[in-house]
């Protein structure tokens, strides 16, 4: 069973060899469902970067079900692909896991955005060296933030506008250009450094909200932190 914990949700996949059999996501307050498909699982691959809190009822259900449990942490160095932060482990590893993903799908410069509860932007180059990224608040944090440090701006649902019109839609194109402009800057940066237009990977819950707007060239990915994972597990469990 191949775990991605993330700040709202836990999605989840089940795996044989390199052959994913189901696939779903879990509430941390409704967990039994996921519970129940993990009786016949012989180990279990977690990346959390949920509170304490999510964390320790995950413990909990997987102590309950006895099986083996790895939890993932992000590393210096795995194979090629080189961790660029100050203090590799201080990396998020759901990014690391997302970075992992990105240097098995491809061999040359890579843009890899999660556009979750935050917004992650991280460049790596093609010799393997992740070289840093960007962290923004995701979507529903930037209008939770206008709604509550503002007396005036209580923002319904909105359409994204070149010039909006009215508040909703103020807010709403301006949460989506500041987020695509955020991507689009690191874009340009690591095309300008590799020499040539880098790939782009977009994944999360909200990449299917940011994808028409980016004006470049981006593929968009369901699960790629569960595919760094599964890359993980397998290396491990020499499948």
């Amino acid at each position: 069973m191949l775990l991605d914990a993330g700040n709202s949700s836990v999605k989840w996949a089940l795996v044989e060899g390199r052959t994913w059999l189901a696939q779903g996501r879990a509430d941390y307050d409704d967990l039994a469902g996921l519970q129940a498909r993990l009786a016949d699982v012989g180990a279990c691959f977690i990346a959390c970067v949920a509170g304490a809190g999510a964390r320790e009822r995950l413990a909990q259900m997987s102590s309950a079900a006895g099986y083996a449990t790895r939890w993932l942490a992000s590393e210096a160095r795995r194979g090629d692909l080189v961790n660029g932060y100050e203090t590799p482990e201080r990396l998020g590893v759901d990014r690391w896991m997302a970075l992992i993903a990105a240097r098995r799908r491809t061999r040359g410069p890579v843009l890899v955005v999660s556009a979750g509860t935050a917004l992650t932007v991280d460049a790596l180059v093609a010799s393997g060296t992740f070289l840093g990224g960007l962290i923004v608040p995701g979507v529903t944090l930037m209008r939770t933030a206008l709604a509550q440090g503002t007396a005036g701006v209580a923002p319904g649902v909105g359409c994204c506008e070149a010039f909006p019109r009215n508040t909703d839609d103020a807010v709403h194109s301006g949460v989506i250009a500041a987020l695509c402009g955020a991507i689009r800057t690191q874009y340009a940066h690591l095309a300008t450094l590799a020499g040539e237009p880098p790939h782009c990977l977009l994944t999360g819950g909200d990449a299917a909200l940011l994808h028409p707007h980016l004006q470049l060239d981006a593929e968009r990915v369901a699960e790629l932190v569960l595919e760094g994972i599964d890359e993980v597990a397998s290396t491990e469990l020499g499948g």
